[in-house]
């Protein structure tokens, strides 16, 4: 689907999440590194983005991240959402999916949206930049993500989940024909 979300796993769309001790360590991995030199190589569209971490909650295989710049009161954010799901409530989540995907979609203020998963149907993580804070609190926390979420915390929907918003310090390349940067 258009932003990488469903049940079954796309053999084009691939995404990867790393964590640098430096922005210049960051941006030599980005621009030098012979992984990131072998996917500019063997793909249609690229996007990367150099974030800082402005709040987070959760973990992700027992890691945590810890906020290092504070959030913007107006200016793009990013968000990154991690989930394990729990085998019993899978089919409970997914049934919740194609509603919060298709007002994702036209949510007002996002840029960029994107589903991934770590492990088909049952790891699963999203990312998503957009236009401010507001824009992302206003599909967040309405309508059918916001019943989504009530489902996922009474019925203990996730094993393990992480939260994170994202200060851009940078973004470049193309995702489904748009260009970025």
């Amino acid at each position: 689907q258009n932003g990488g979300f469903g049940l079954v796993p796309s053999p084009s769309h691939q995404g990867m999440f790393c964590i640098f001790d430096t922005e210049d360590s960051a941006r030599e991995f980005i621009n030098h590194s012979a992984l990131a030199t072998q996917y500019r190589e063997r793909s249609s569209e690229l996007f990367t983005a150099m974030l800082r971490v402005g709040s987070a909650r959760g973990s992700w295989d027992g890691v945590a991240l810890k906020a290092d710049v504070a959030m913007p009161l107006n200016g793009p954010i990013a968000t990154l959402t991690r989930a394990s799901i729990r085998p019993a409530a899978a089919t409970a989540f997914w049934r919740r999916a194609p509603a919060t995907q298709d007002s994702l979609q036209q949510a007002p203020g996002c840029k960029l949206a994107v589903g991934l998963g770590e492990a088909p149907l049952l790891r699963q993580a999203t990312f998503s930049l957009w236009q401010s804070t507001a824009a992302m609190d206003a599909y967040a926390r309405t309508g059918a993500h916001l019943d989504a979420i009530k489902a996922a915390h009474e019925h203990r929907f996730f094993s393990e989940s992480m939260f994170v918003r994202f200060v851009p310090s940078g973004a470049q390349g193309t995702w489904l024909g748009r260009r970025y940067g």
